[in-house]
Order: C-alpha cells, then sequence, then structure tokens
C-alpha cells in the first residue's frame, strides 16, 4: 500500500528537491540549479514536497507576495512530479494542499506561469478553474 505525504520541505532539506528540478530543467546545470535553489531559501520562498512512501516524487515551490490587482497571494513555480508516476492525479491531490495552505494562511489567490509548450499543464490548470490574463515575457540580461 502506498503512503502519499504532501508537506513543506524545511530549508536544511532542501536540495533532496534537486533531481526532479534537474528532470524539470534539463539545459540548466545541475550545478547552477543548486546555487539558485539555495538562494531561492533566503527569499519569500518555500518549497513544498509530495511524497509516496518517503521518497520525494513531486515539488512546487511557492513564492508569497501582495499584488495590486490580486491581493496576498502564492504563486506555485517549478511544479513538477517525476515521469514515473504521472497521470495518477497526483498533481490535483499537491494543488489541493496548495489550496488549502493558501486559505489556512490568508492567502487570496494563487496565481502561476506555465510555458507556452507545455500544453498538459495548460489544461491542468484549465481544469483546476484558472483563468489565463496574459502573457508573461523575459528579458536576460
Amino acid at each position: 500500500m502506498e503512503i502519499i505525504e504532501i508537506k513543506l520541505i524545511e530549508t536544511p532539506h532542501i536540495l533532496t528537491a534537486l533531481p526532479l528540478l534537474v528532470e524539470l530543467n534539463e539545459s540548466t546545470p545541475k550545478h547552477l540549479l543548486e546555487k539558485r535553489l539555495l538562494e531561492m531559501t533566503t527569499q519569500n520562498y518555500k518549497c513544498v514536497g509530495l511524497y509516496i512512501n518517503k521518497n520525494l516524487v513531486g515539488i512546487s515551490g511557492l513564492w508569497f507576495l501582495t499584488r495590486h490587482y490580486c491581493g496576498r497571494t502564492i504563486e506555485p513555480d517549478h511544479v513538477i512530479i517525476s515521469k514515473k508516476y504521472r497521470n495518477k492525479g497526483l498533481g490535483k491531490l499537491l494543488f489541493e494542499w496548495i489550496y488549502k495552505y493558501a486559505t489556512d494562511n490568508g492567502y487570496e489567490s494563487i496565481e502561476l506561469n506555465t510555458y507556452i509548450e507545455n500544453i498538459k499543464s495548460h489544461n491542468f490548470y484549465e481544469n483546476e478553474d484558472f483563468k489565463k490574463l496574459g502573457f508573461h515575457f523575459l528579458k536576460k540580461l
């Protein structure tokens, strides 16, 4: 029997998320992902992990901020379920945890970005009642 647990990853254990970040960001060197992840923990960031039988199989970063148009918001970021565990309803369970965490902590909204080519994620988020509001632009310096 599988035991599923969803909880925040404590900062001293944040690097346990690195293998999933590598899976999600294949073109970014592992050492750079590690450096960035450690720096993120010094900002308004936490990471939630989805565990099956104590093995980390899914993550979502969570950014905490206030925006003029939507109030106190949580932004899930780098959401991934390991390839072996996809299409089993785990993403829905992870987001149910995020919704509860947000409401329990006084947040008014959840907003996120997803890559244009990631059509499966678009369908998932639309099924979760997220609405498309605009485009996310990036300029690398």
